[in-house]
């Protein structure tokens, strides 16, 4: 009697095998250079378009000088003070154009060790990528920026003092804040991640709540660029609540592999 063929996996990855290292090795170098090429091309698109966001990124700034009642206007030092910014925020916009098509050839190079069903998931995943990161740019934009200037701005004013705000200095100090804080909203993605290698579980990472918060609270100090506690506080809340985020996400993602492994179990059967 001949021995039944063995029954499909659902879940069976589409590849055919495993890969060796040097295959890894080509396969990265591959994506880096679509990865690197998107960003070049991102760049230039940035560099276009970038005069027309320099009056945007400056508004905050200008809306803190004309509260505190004094000249709204930024400076800058040098000659090429202002190309330098065109083409300094000319390459943060193209990192940010180019972001969804790196993250996609990131997913692309680590699609091969995953199940069918998490593969399917790649829209999902740039998508919730990008959108957490401009939360992020927005909420440092909106939130953030306004009352960390308007408490630089009225903190070093009065008797012999007035702020002279540099452009570059300025400028490098909010795209500090805006990327920083869109990198922190990308703290589910992470845990999605992490979760889908079996890294972290949500039993982890509730367990370790405390100490989260103890490096929350670190990273919060390291990043915002006063003394005061309240916009400490005011950069420890979202990054919290992420924190809470990621923990569902985390148990969405081992919910729902331990069901694709009970399924292969019982074909397997």
């Amino acid at each position: 009697m001949a021995n039944p063929s063995p029954p499909n996996r659902p879940e069976e990855s589409e590849d055919g095998g495993k890969m060796s290292f040097f295959e890894h090795l080509t396969e990265l170098r591959t994506r880096l250079i679509h990865a690197c090429g998107a960003i070049v091309v991102g760049t230039f698109i940035g560099v276009y378009i970038s005069k027309h966001f320099l009056e945007f990124v400056a508004r905050p700034m200008v809306n803190a000088l004309r509260a505190a009642n004094l000249q709204d206007k930024l400076i800058f030092t040098h000659p090429a003070g202002y190309l330098y910014q065109v083409i300094t925020l000319g390459l943060y916009l193209g990192i940010v154009i180019a972001s969804p098509y790196v993250l996609y050839q990131v997913w692309l190079f680590v699609a091969p060790g995953l199940y069918r069903n998490e593969r399917k998931a790649v829209s999902g995943f740039v998508i919730s990528s990008v959108l957490l990161f401009l939360c992020g740019i927005a909420f440092a934009y909106y939130v953030i920026l306004p009352y960390l200037l308007r408490f630089l701005v009225n903190f070093q004013t009065g008797g012999p003092f007035t702020p002279l705000i540099s452009v570059n200095e300025y400028f490098d100090l909010v795209l500090n804040v805006l990327l920083g804080v869109g990198i922190v909203f990308e703290l589910p993605v992470l845990a999605f991640l992490l979760s889908l290698f079996g890294i972290v579980t949500p039993q982890f990472l509730w367990k370790n709540f405390r100490y989260a918060i103890l490096i929350i609270a670190i990273l919060a100090a390291v990043i915002t660029p006063t003394p005061d506690a309240i916009t400490m506080l005011v950069f420890m809340a979202p990054m919290i609540v992420l924190y809470f985020l990621s923990i569902g996400v985390s148990a969405a993602v081992v919910r729902r592999k331990r069901r694709a492994e009970s399924i292969a179990r019982q074909g397997a059967t």
